[in-house]
């Protein structure tokens, strides 16, 4: 009995074990990563084929490839009429178009970085494939940076756009003859230029036209024309079958460096057409319209169908381009529709302003009711003792999201505190007359005192019936030896220049205006790191003015101080600053600043 059970198991378990081990060995071992991008191995024509006139360019890699956002990162120069058609397949990019080649050019196609490999998608970086239809292939440069005006900052995809036209009309009007995108450090370089003169433009193109044609797009132009010729910028020709090397770029967040010929400076022109361009019912009593620029000398005229004028009351922005409508009738904001009628300056199709009147239907959807009795809403009011700590005269501001109604003074209260004393401090407060969503309190607060702020149940309200809970917060005033200091010694501009201190984000914290070399001074200053630009205001108006193209007038240059500016706490810093070369920005921290004390 016990042969046979062997006799039947054995080959059971001899079986059962030989799949064990075929599992495991048929387990992937695994190996080094694929870093490499797709190697050329032929393309029909030859990159740099010379008396080229097919309409279909294929080229062939030693892997499976794919192309990445191929419709953004694909162009070709000179530009054609219609955008050739690129597909991968299998091994392969072709390129297919339509038109007719021009005799005796160089074309080049810019690949960017979207050709990648299937797998791992490695990309090669800034491939370029170029056929001529004349007998040699063009093989000059053209190389620069583009720098936005107010920032100096490098744009997002600008083009850069070579015309041998030298009309002014022709960046408008006319495809360019050579053409490329910007590097995200602004850098860019046109390659395979035939000897010549041309004008030299750089575009963030809207509409993908190629063309200066829309009033809000940016330009940047060269005073002057530019010569491209054989003694400078030559490309000598590298075989397509060489492995292109991918190099790792080193981090462009802490310098910008002018690695080009050609400097540009990208601005977008300042709006001249009036037209309304927005408007909105984001509360069921509160209507907002924006102009694209501040109205004219008739202003706005504004009425709500079927309602009184002392049914709401408006409201403009300080710039004067927004205009805010609060209505206070319940029966008026409790309808689901408005109907307004707003009479504005316009700017018709010939460029002159008229008066246009706009009906403006505006909707709001009123939540509905719940059968559970609804807990008040309470009026929330933001105060500038919430941080618990003011600054010397530092102004105090009470913000809300609707107006105000008058203040109940009787259930607001400050008081210093002195060990275990309270002394009633007066003040007075006062609705914002060009803001009813702002109050301003005015007290006499006295440096590194301590003080106490209570505002019971209902001391403010708005003009909707909400009421704010009440509130006690404790702060001090600190004093000027608590704060640090920065004073500039500025040198070398004749003229008027607005001096800015910005924070690390370069957001605008103050800035001063004086018309000549000499002491700039920023006090009361946080511990954190500064920033400072100039703005050469040339026009004297005290801000910064953008450009104009047809004018021929550049962007008013600014400049940035060479490096941030770490200020600790309690500290007097002396800092000299020659402002005389313009739109200049290296932001790299490092150390350097005169001693301060």
């Amino acid at each position: 009995m016990s042969k046979r059970l062997i006799s039947f198991w054995l080959p059971v378990f001899v079986t059962l074990v030989l799949i064990a081990s075929c599992a495991k060995m048929s387990s992937p071992t695994g190996g080094p990563k694929d870093k490499e991008p797709p190697v050329i191995i032929k393309s029909e024509p030859v990159n740099g084929q010379t008396n080229f006139r097919e309409k279909k360019i294929t080229i062939t890699f030693d892997e499976f490839v794919a192309l990445d956002k191929i419709n953004e990162k694909f162009m070709v120069s000179p530009p054609m009429a219609k955008k050739p058609q690129v597909i991968a397949k299998g091994k392969s990019v072709i390129i297919e178009y339509e038109d007719e080649l021009k005799d005796s050019t160089t074309y080049t196609f810019y690949f960017q970085d979207a050709i990648r490999d299937l797998n791992e998608s490695n990309a090669i970086d800034n491939y370029q494939f170029v056929i001529s239809t004349g007998n040699v292939v063009d093989s000059l440069s053209v190389t620069g940076n583009i720098l936005c005006a107010y920032s100096l900052d490098p744009p997002d995809d600008a083009l850069v756009l070579l015309y041998r036209n030298h009309a002014d009309t022709a960046v408008m009007k006319s495809l360019p003859d050579y053409i490329t995108k910007t590097s995200p450090t602004g850098y860019f370089r046109i390659d395979n230029v035939r000897e010549g003169i041309y004008r030299l433009y750089a575009l963030k193109d809207a509409d993908n036209s190629k063309n200066f044609n829309l009033p809000d797009e940016e330009i940047a132009f060269m005073d002057t024309l530019i010569e491209v010729s054989a003694e400078k910028n030559y490309i000598p020709y590298v075989p397509d079958t060489t492995r292109v090397k991918t190099v790792k770029k080193k981090s462009t967040a802490d310098t910008i460096v002018i690695q080009g010929e050609h400097q540009l400076i990208l601005f977008k022109p300042e709006k001249t057409a009036r037209y309304l361009t927005g408007s909105k019912r984001s509360l069921q009593y509160n209507l907002i319209y924006t102009l694209s620029l501040p109205p004219d000398t008739n202003g706005i005229d504004f009425s709500i169908q079927g309602a009184g004028k002392n049914s709401y009351f408006l409201e403009k922005s300080k710039a004067g381009d927004t205009l805010r409508v609060w209505i206070t009738d319940s029966t008026l904001y409790n309808e689901p529709q408005l109907t307004t009628l707003l009479g504005y300056p316009f700017t018709d199709s010939l460029g002159n302003t008229i008066r246009k009147q706009d009906t403006v239907l505006l909707r709001f959807l009123i939540p509905r009711a719940s059968r559970l009795k609804p807990k008040p809403t309470p009026f929330r009011v933001n105060s500038g003792f919430s941080a618990g700590s003011l600054k010397p005269a530092q102004e105090i501001v009470f913000s809300a999201q609707t107006p105000f109604r008058e203040p109940d003074t009787s259930k607001i209260r400050i008081y210093e505190v002195k060990e275990k004393m309270r002394i009633r401090v007066p003040y007075k407060i006062e609705i914002d007359k060009s803001n009813s969503c702002r109050m301003l309190l005015h007290a006499e607060l006295q440096q590194k005192k301590d003080y106490l702020y209570i505002a019971d149940s209902a001391a403010f309200g708005n003009l909707y019936g909400e009421q704010s809970d009440s509130t006690g917060t404790r702060f001090n005033v600190r004093g000027d030896d608590t704060f640090s200091k920065l004073k500039l010694s500025i040198s070398n501009f004749e003229g008027s220049r607005i001096i800015q201190l910005l924070n690390g984000q370069d957001k605008i914290l103050r800035e001063t205006k004086t018309d000549r070399d000499g002491i700039t001074e920023f006090s009361q200053l946080e511990k954190g790191t500064y920033r400072l630009r100039v703005i050469y205001d040339l026009n004297g108006d005290g801000e910064w003015t953008s450009g104009d193209f047809l004018s021929k007038r550049q962007p008013e240059p600014v400049s940035f101080y060479p490096r941030e500016i770490q200020v600790p706490e309690n500290y007097w810093i002396d800092q000299d600053w020659d402002i005389s070369l313009k739109n200049i920005k290296k932001v790299k921290s490092t150390p350097g600043a005169n001693p301060g004390r």
